[in-house]
């Protein structure tokens, strides 16, 4: 049964188990989570009646579960999907696709454009760059990419950062286990790119040359706390004179009775010097053991005040108010049912439309959407 405070269900997509989804005008973008689903378009102009307009598939073993749109160009990923037990071919390349979506009931295939070993995870996109989580041959792990689609049928290659340690093929040697440290994704406001590095916390490059990103500043809290850094996100706007950051990490990674992944606020007033001045959890959630997959994982990257929604995995949507970035608070939630063939919540992404409507994917099925009262 439905838990909510503050908030009520205005309409429900029942489709496969959701990554990303963006909203623009009246038409949702879905990512999934696996193979043999893709992308689903679905009009939600009426979202008591959502209508799907389109579907794209994905081979075995790969999934594309993020998606973003800029004008009329839909990007999607394409990654090999470690989680899959099915196997992609073995020339199989990730990288994104890029298609025309004047028509969001036809997307036009413009360009798949292929990277190196596993793929592309996660991305931003503006109307000239998209900004990549990829990776590359002779690299370890994931790479800040910037690719350049002014022409999207023929995408090039402008500049790429790593930590050092990752260029294996330049002699680098890392001093992390595995891919420990990895670009999960970059955000851009204005001249900087806002990257979260998965257990090496977070990067601030400076773009202002975009062929050439600069390392600014970072901040790691991994260790002592185990969940990585899944999401940096800049807020446009002061609060109180002063420049804010909200990361969130991703609850995984951690023993059972481990702390839960916080989402947390960071100064950023001088960027030279990063500082951790609040954070939010669930009331209760450190009071006994928890699964993996509980807490925080995702707040909307569309941010529209001092109330960021944020997917929060077993507990649904929570909505936390940073007009106090010292105390964060949380002014409502809604926690949806238990998707039908499932046996818990799973919140994984979520966005606002132009009406203010809230859409919250479940990573294993259905997309929810949310009016706030």
């Amino acid at each position: 049964m439905a838990k909510a405070l503050g908030m009520r269900q205005a309409g429900y997509v029942d489709c496969a188990g959701g990554g990303q989804v963006i909203v623009r005008n009246g038409i949702a973008y879905i990512g999934h989570m696996r193979a043999p689903h893709g992308t689903t378009i679905v009009d939600v102009r009426d979202p008591k009646n959502p209508i799907v307009l389109a579907e794209l598939s994905m081979p075995p073993g790969t999934h594309s579960h993020k998606v973003r749109i800029a004008g009329d160009i839909m990007v999607v990923n394409h990654e090999i999907n470690n989680n899959d037990p099915n196997k992609p071919s073995p020339d199989y390349r990730g990288g994104v696709g890029i298609y025309n979506i004047a028509d969001p009931r036809k997307p036009q295939l413009l360009n798949n454009w292929e990277t190196g070993g596993q793929g592309v995870h996660r991305f931003d996109l503006d109307s000239r760059y998209a900004y990549l989580s990829s990776t590359a041959d002779g690299y370890l792990a994931h790479i800040v990419l910037i690719l350049d689609i002014e022409n999207p049928a023929k995408p090039a290659e402008v500049s790429r950062w790593w930590m050092p340690g990752q260029w294996t093929a330049g002699g680098e040697t890392p001093n992390w286990d595995k891919t420990a440290h990895r670009c999960h994704h970059p955000l851009r406001q204005g001249n900087r790119l806002y990257t979260s590095y998965w257990q090496a916390g977070f990067h601030i490059l400076d773009i202002d040359d975009i062929t050439k990103p600069k390392r600014i500043s970072g901040l790691d809290w991994s260790p002592p706390y185990h969940c990585p850094t899944h999401t940096a996100l800049p807020l446009p706007f002061e609060i109180r004179g002063r420049r804010y950051m909200v990361v969130a990490d991703e609850d995984v990674y951690r023993s059972l009775d481990g702390v839960p992944a916080f989402l947390w606020m960071v100064d950023i007033t001088d960027e030279l010097h990063p500082v951790t001045v609040g954070s939010f959890q669930v009331e209760g959630l450190e009071d006994s053991p928890q699964p993996l997959a509980t807490a925080c994982h995702q707040p909307c990257e569309i941010v529209t005040g001092t109330e960021i929604p944020a997917a929060w995995f077993a507990h649904g949507l929570r909505m936390i108010d940073i007009s106090n970035p010292h105390c964060l608070r949380e002014a409502a939630y809604f926690v949806p049912d238990v998707p039908e063939g499932t046996d818990r919540v799973q919140s994984n992404d979520v966005t606002v439309d132009e009406r203010g409507l809230l859409y919250l994917t479940d990573r294993r099925r259905g997309l929810t959407i949310i009016e706030r009262l």
